[in-house]
């Protein structure tokens, strides 16, 4: 079940295309198998690469040894870090957030170091696979096994073994003496806590963990790298952006922008881990060095290995209250997993953490910390889940304490237009109370529960973002129009844009036909992430079809020998307003397109812009559950999300975002984590182990659509929606089986041993 709730406008103008429920333009290529993904590439004379890992989770490399692996028939090219240049420190923005290119460099391919199991230090390029393996096994690497380090307090202390012996502390009032495995530290402090603290009637204070989860996309990493002998470069490859691949291939190979093409595959998942590269530039060095190209494509192992997971984490949370549950004061401490190098989503996970919540006294502590786990990666809504995860268990005492109804408590303290945010701006547009009503006056809400279930609730946010997107509209000959971008579809992108242009235009939607460029056909977009598209995009996308209008107008005009203003054009067709012309009947696109020649030449626009406005959404969960006293195996029976989606534009893909958010919610809270041996191995690095929910793990998800405060700086009111759904499950899951056991549970996730022993602990 689905709803969507409307604020009613006075004279609102009618919609035709936008929120409607076309097929998507790329549908059937997708369930056909025609869509080429990243695997699908293939070129003439097209040689195979392959990585060699590190055994280890920390070691320096002491030597390699290459010479057999070189000398093997078949064998093309073999390659190390000693291929690649060396970068000094450099932060560029290319994926969800900026990334250090020495760094980044340093992850796709060790130099002194292996920093964590699955660290790539060599890579091969042979005629077969079966050549390239044994070329990998061929390769003799002298390590010195060194102390390593994987969870985030232990890397914290003092003693710790050191992973980079440059690090040091930022965020501090001075400099620390000496290095240490803490990045950063972020600090965001307003009022006076303690004094607040003192004068709470409820104090609630909370030590709650996640694990590393990854984010699970069924596609792994897959490229196609050509080098020509001009030095020019061509990159196929499935990711969120091809100009991020673009410039982080450039930098990490030392080459000008200008020298690589990348042209985007179908994306077969993301959500934030195709944000950043791995195999690209390895697969170009190796086309340099091979002079053939170079088809890479990761086992599912080596994507768990070696790809970025989420951080693992250890929340704090104290809050104080009155007795009528409202939040005085709060102090939130954060400490993430950044993996290998610096660059955990501690810092958005402390902007996020009380974002909901009219809090006028509090403190937020995040620590950025480096351990010896694979580079974390952005993983939908970066560090807010964490953050939620956290602070929505903690909250969720304060209505069992003092008898108050989930939803009243936060509708309490909600933030409201014009409340200052806990990150600084001030709120204007938002329909996070209509989303708490929304759940409360649902018929789930108010439905008994029986022996042995719970029912949770948790709220959410996401800022969303704007930034820099670059669209064409093209009219052909016979008046149907072609909508070029340069984002990849993940979720729909591709219908939302046509049906922009379409409603602009005045177009039925089949006459419009999306394209996705490469990075040579359409000018730079940032990547598809931080539910930016639609917003961004989209913008750009309507604003070129307004442009096409205004040119349309304008050769009617001419046509008809009147002024501009004396055309309107309305239905997809020109209009004479001009009453001393009577007689000239309306012009078609397709008759304006026909007699382009005549009037000027092609129909064409293009727009390029960096978006701002981007309206933030939140989230309110409901989930039910049921848990087995025998097993401690949690059943989830219902569960129904709220979302303040601005202006959907296509609701049944906002419905998906909503329902795929949630699903991945519920694995992390129940099922998911990353689990490693005692020599820092990872145990579990496959989807049989790796315990991700299938369709008969959950029940259909209900989304409700809060349609009440649109956007007012996007054309049809958009607020990007593919964050937000993902941050309130795991402390709506967690909260519902608070209320099944009637013990609380700290640890994600809620595996059936952990539930099952928390149940023991009541008789204890």
């Amino acid at each position: 079940m689905s709803e969507t709730l409307e604020k009613p406008v006075a004279k609102a103008p009618a919609l035709k295309i936008v929120g409607t429920r076309p097929i998507r333009p790329d549908g059937a290529d997708k369930v056909t198998g025609r869509a080429n993904y990243g695997a699908d590439f293939s070129m003439p004379g097209q040689i195979v690469g392959k990585i060699l890992r590190s055994p280890h989770p920390h070691a320096r490399i002491v030597a390699i040894d290459t010479a057999k692996a070189r000398a093997l028939a078949g064998v093309k090219a073999v390659i190390t870090g000693e291929d690649f240049p060396d970068l000094a420190s450099e932060l560029v923005e290319g994926g969800e957030a900026a990334s250090n290119m020495r760094d980044l460099a340093l992850n796709v391919m060790a130099r002194d170091k292996a920093l964590y199991e699955g660290h790539a230090v060599a890579a091969v390029a042979a005629i077969s696979s079966d050549v390239a393996d044994e070329a990998l096994r061929l390769i003799k690497v002298d390590y010195e096994v060194l102390p390593h380090v994987i969870e985030v307090e232990a890397a914290m202390a003092p003693d710790a073994p050191l992973l980079h012996e440059h690090l040091y502390t930022e965020g501090l009032e001075a400099k620390p003496a000496k290095p240490s495995n803490i990045a950063r530290r972020h600090v965001n402090v307003r009022g006076d806590p303690e004094a607040a603290f003192a004068s709470a009637e409820v104090v609630i204070e909370g030590r709650y963990t996640t694990a590393a989860v990854h984010q699970g996309y069924i596609e792994p990493h897959a490229c196609v790298a050509a080098w020509a002998e001009d030095g020019r470069c061509d990159v196929w490859s499935s990711s969120q952006g091809q100009f991020m691949v673009r410039t982080y291939c450039a930098k990490v190979l030392g080459l000008d922008v200008s020298d690589i093409r990348v042209t985007p595959a179908e994306i077969g998942g993301g959500f934030g881990g195709k944000t950043t590269v791995y195999l690209e530039p390895v697969a170009l060095a190796l086309s340099r060095a091979s002079g053939h190209p170079v088809k890479m494509v990761m086992s599912r192992e080596e994507v768990f290995r070696a790809t970025g997971p989420t951080s693992g984490a250890v929340i704090r949370v104290r809050l104080g209250a009155m007795k009528d549950g409202t939040l005085v004061a709060a102090d939130v401490e954060l400490k993430y997993q950044a993996g290998a190098f610096p660059g955990s989503p501690v810092g958005a996970g402390c902007m996020t953490a009380l974002a909901c919540y009219d809090i006028p006294n509090f403190a937020i502590t995040g620590w950025d910390v480096v351990t010896n786990t694979p580079k974390v990666a952005a993983y939908r809504a970066p560090g807010a889940p964490i953050a939620a995860f956290g602070v929505e268990s903690a909250i969720d005492e304060l209505p069992l304490k003092l008898d108050i109804d989930p939803i009243e408590i936060r509708r309490r303290n909600a933030v409201r237009n014009g409340t200052k945010a806990a990150y600084g701006p001030t709120f204007q547009n938002i329909g996070y109370l209509d989303t708490l009503a929304a759940i409360g006056e649902s018929d789930h809400y108010r439905t008994p529960l029986g022996p042995n279930q719970g029912r949770g609730v948790a709220v959410g946010f996401w800022f969303n973002v704007g930034g820099e997107s670059t669209a064409a509209v093209h009219v052909a000959e016979d008046g149907s129009a072609m909508v070029v971008t340069g984002n990849p579809d993940i979720g729909g992108s591709r219908a939302s844009m046509a049906m922009m242009a379409a409603e602009v235009l005045g177009l039925p939607i089949d006459r419009v036909t999306p394209v996705v460029a490469d990075t040579a056909s359409i000018g730079y977009s940032m990547l598809t992430g931080g539910s930016r598209t639609t917003f961004a995009t989209g913008m750009a996308v309507t604003q070129a079809a307004e442009k096409i209008v205004a040119d349309l107008r304008a050769r009617a005009a001419k046509l008809w020998e009147t002024s501009v203003d004396q055309v309107e054009w309305r239905d997809g067709q020109a209009h004479c307003l001009d009453p001393a012309k009577p007689d000239r009947k309306p012009l078609t696109l397709a008759a304006l397109a026909a007699q382009s020649s005549r009037t000027g030449g092609p129909i064409s626009a293009q727009v390029a812009l960096n978006a701002q406005g981007a309206g933030p959404g939140f989230g309110v969960h409901v989930c039910d559950v049921e848990v087995d006293p025998e097993t401690g195996h949690v059943t989830i029976l219902r569960y129904t999300a709220a979302q303040d989606v601005g202006k959907a534009i296509h609701p049944a893909y906002v419905e998906g975002q909503v329902q795929g958010g949630a699903a991945q919610g519920v694995g992390w809270a129940l099922n998911e984590e990353y689990v490693f041996d005692a020599a820092g191995r990872m145990e579990n690095p496959g989807f049989l182990d790796y315990r991700m929910p299938v369709a008969s793990d959950l029940p259909m998800i209900d989304a409700i659509l809060v349609e009440t405060a649109p956007n007012p700086r996007h054309p049809f009111g958009a607020k990007g929606v593919g964050e937000v759904p993902i941050v309130p499950p795991l402390a709506a899951v967690a909260n519902a089986v608070r209320r099944a056991i009637d013990v609380r549970m700290c640890d994600l996730p809620l595996s059936p041993p952990k539930v099952l022993a928390a149940m023991d602990s009541r008789l204890d």
